[in-house]
């Protein structure tokens, strides 16, 4: 292989990585973060909300299924304690004094009750294109590229969640005899690790089950999220 044509390809690969970067950083969504339980009889009406934001292309739906409505009889099958935990750390940053369902979250910036469509169409409007890093997201690795850093090392949130429409029968608690339909809910939740403002890449094990991934860049303890992709 000729110098020349070494160059050549070299700066094909970066222009087809800027190029991949490119598109990430436009194809970022609003992320509209769900609070729920089956157990809460509240929450129907929320999950049937998040159901109409799901279609949208420019909107990343996700259902996280709390834990501490279990005692009242029905425990919510998607739920996981890591899911009450994340709804927990926002409230200081939103300025509530506890958690409630079912709340949606958007951009993890703005807070309204998820039974609530108009408010919750507002806040999707209102808020701000999100501006961070671009992030480049494979089958097995993902790379978040330089950008402006944040004053404190912002987290890199891997999450799995289910796209299609999935209805549970409820047996028992505030919802017996109905059932449930919910969308995107989430199965997995894990911190990859930080960004900084320079590139970095982590490796994701491969997802399976009919899951999806999406990648969430977010200030520490429940700041607002930068940047997001899905495949």
């Amino acid at each position: 292989m000729t110098r020349s044509k070494a160059i050549f390809i070299g700066t094909m690969a970066a222009s087809a990585m800027a190029a991949a970067f490119a598109s990430a950083a436009e194809r970022s969504p609003t992320v509209v973060e769900l609070f729920t339980s089956q157990g809460c009889s509240s929450c129907p009406p929320a999950n049937a909300n998040l159901i109409k934001l799901s279609k949208r292309d420019d909107v990343l739906a996700l259902s996280f299924a709390v834990t501490y409505w279990d005692y009242l009889g029905w425990k919510d099958i998607f739920g996981k304690p890591e899911f009450t935990d994340r709804q927990a750390i926002y409230e200081p940053a939103l300025g509530q004094s506890g958690s409630y369902t079912p709340q949606m979250v958007v951009n993890g910036a703005t807070t309204a009750v998820g039974n609530n469509f108009r408010e919750i169409e507002q806040l999707v409007a209102g808020a701000r294109p999100l501006k961070g890093p671009p992030i480049s997201l494979g089958k097995t690795d993902v790379t978040i590229g330089a950008g402006a850093g944040p004053k404190l090392a912002a987290d890199v949130w891997l999450v799995r969640y289910d796209p299609n429409l999935v209805e549970v029968p409820v047996d028992r608690g505030e919802n017996t005899g109905a059932t449930l339909p919910h969308t995107h809910v989430v199965h997995a939740l894990k911190r990859l690790g930080s960004w900084t403002g320079t590139t970095v890449s982590y490796d994701i094990a491969p997802v399976s089950g009919g899951l999806k991934t999406a990648i969430l860049i977010q200030g520490q303890q429940g700041g607002a999220i930068l940047a997001a992709a899905t495949d």
